[in-house]
């Protein structure tokens, strides 16, 4: 299972994971040990606190995929840096996003040859928990993708 989610980020860690009858949720961590401010891009380790993100992902084994990934809040070293604080981010995952960036291709792919309910009903029976409104969100925000 390690292999699976070095190829969404080299530098994730599985610390734990629980198959359910449903869905199995896999508990990450990034390993780096230091985090680029994505304001000023300097390198920090100075971790100010932890948090932990949900994510959803593609199904392995015909059940859904909850990615909980513990992630660091850092302090910027840069004192011309206009936030002092950030998050963590990762290479697959858009800023302040819930879902992985091959899951929302999935989802535009799909839903680009049905209707909305129709993909959102495929959706949340086979790969995610996916409504119609986060379908729409998604097509508006990824016209090309459609």
């Amino acid at each position: 299972m390690e292999k699976l989610f070095k190829s969404l980020d080299t530098e994730l860690e599985i610390l734990d994971y629980k198959i359910k009858s449903d869905k199995i949720i896999i508990t990450l961590v990034s390993n780096r040990k230091n985090v680029v401010c994505p304001y000023c891009n300097q390198a920090s380790q100075k971790v100010h606190s932890f948090y932990q993100r949900e994510v959803k992902d593609l199904p392995i084994m015909d059940k859904k995929v909850i990615l909980l990934l513990n992630t660091r809040k850092m302090f910027c070293d840069n004192p011309m840096c206009s936030h002092k604080t950030f998050a963590e981010r990762y290479s697959f995952l858009r800023y302040k996003a819930r879902k992985s960036e091959r899951l929302i291709q999935r989802i535009l792919d799909i839903s680009a040859s049905v209707s909305s309910m129709t993909a959102a009903d495929f959706l949340s029976k086979n790969i995610a928990d996916i409504g119609k409104s986060t379908i729409c969100s998604l097509l508006k925000k990824n016209p090309t993708d459609c």
